[in-house]
């Protein structure tokens, strides 16, 4: 009877320790994704599919909540603090930011995952009122006189940021025909002529922004809710959901002359994921999202999926072909164009704070 009794006891000790050592299966398994403002219903479908997936895989029930906001005002928050699992952001250099700021994650976060750890792509268009009646056909056109051009602001929204590098490289490619001079020291005269260019067409443009919302969202509810606006710059999924929930008699889709590759990354949070136990799902979460089930999901959501063989034809259909730089061609990388445009005194700040004068 003592040997049972010790054998019993010995079980609820080994039994209670690998129950402390693994916390993800003492209580409901629950995932953080902070993400920028347009992919809540790519998110929200996505999480549905995954939590079938890792149900199937492993046994396990979960739960994925999400935070959405502007992508730097989200990466600031997970530096100060938000429990983010995982970061599915509008742009490198936030989560650049938070493995700087820190330390939650290492600097090669990127190299990570496939295609430098974005598994969708996107472009900058411009959603117009239906029949074009200030006749938008590319970025000259927003500066015409009484035209209002809704953007969001360059320093909490990544969607803002690509926004406006977009202009100020239309601008570069007008004046030098090849991007491949900026590159080239010989042609640093005509690079610095084309800079000046840029800088006053990006000033002239933010002349004719009446409001500075945070967030891409928030911008996208001023332009088609408040009815504010000519022209809104805009992520192409997020002109695509405008126009497919509010109704093609009421928008159309410009496509520019020649815009910005805008590559959203992702990323798990490292120090947040082994203090609460779910790297492994996090892990999985991510690169689970270059499946052919999720890259599906991608395309349906109007994101340009990294494998379009996966995604289906008609969804494939619907994206225009855009001439597109990257922002590695124009700006040297995320790091460069960050510091020089969008830091405090950066060419953004000059000419917000002059753009009355």
């Amino acid at each position: 009877m003592k040997k049972l009794i010790f054998g019993l006891i010995l079980i609820a000790i080994i039994f209670g320790t690998i129950i402390t050592k693994n916390p993800t299966t003492a209580k409901s398994l629950e995932l953080l994704n902070v993400s920028y403002d347009p992919t809540r219903e790519l998110y929200k479908d996505y999480n549905n599919e995954f939590a079938k997936y890792w149900q199937k895989k492993t046994n396990q029930n979960i739960k994925i909540k999400q935070s959405h906001g502007g992508s730097g005002k989200q990466a600031r928050a997970v530096i100060d603090g938000l429990q983010a699992d995982v970061v599915t952001l509008a742009l490198a250099y936030d989560i650049d930011a938070i493995s700087k700021q820190s330390k939650l994650l290492p600097a090669n976060w990127q190299s990570r995952n496939l295609n430098n750890s974005s598994p969708y792509t996107s472009t900058i268009v411009f959603l117009v009122r239906k029949g074009n009646p200030k006749k938008i056909k590319d970025w000259n056109d927003l500066v015409k006189p009484g035209v209002e051009v809704i953007t969001p602001n360059p320093k909490t929204s990544g969607g803002a940021r690509w926004n406006y590098l977009a202009a100020w490289g239309y601008v570069m490619n007008r004046e030098l025909k090849s991007l491949n001079k900026i590159n080239n020291p010989v042609y640093a005269g005509e690079v610095k002529k084309a800079e000046a260019k840029a800088k006053a067409f990006v000033s002239d443009l933010f002349k004719h922004v009446p409001v500075l919302d945070t967030g891409a969202r928030g911008a996208t509810n001023t332009f088609v809710q408040r009815r504010i606006g000519d022209v809104f710059i805009a992520w192409e999924n997020e002109a695509f959901l405008a126009i497919n929930e509010l109704g093609h008699d009421k928008f159309e889709i410009i496509v520019p002359s020649v815009s910005i590759l805008a590559e959203p990354p992702v990323a798990v949070i490292d120090k947040n994921v082994n203090a609460h136990g779910t790297r492994k799902m996090a892990e999985a979460y991510v690169k689970y999202l270059y499946s052919t089930a999720a890259q599906r999901i991608i395309a349906k959501h109007y994101y340009r999926p990294v494998y379009p063989k996966f995604a289906k034809a008609e969804d494939m259909k619907r994206f225009p072909r855009v001439k597109m730089f990257t922002i590695d061609k124009v700006f040297g990388g995320w790091k460069n164009a960050q510091k020089k445009h969008f830091d405090d005194g950066g060419i953004f700040d000059k000419i917000y704070l002059t753009r009355n004068n």
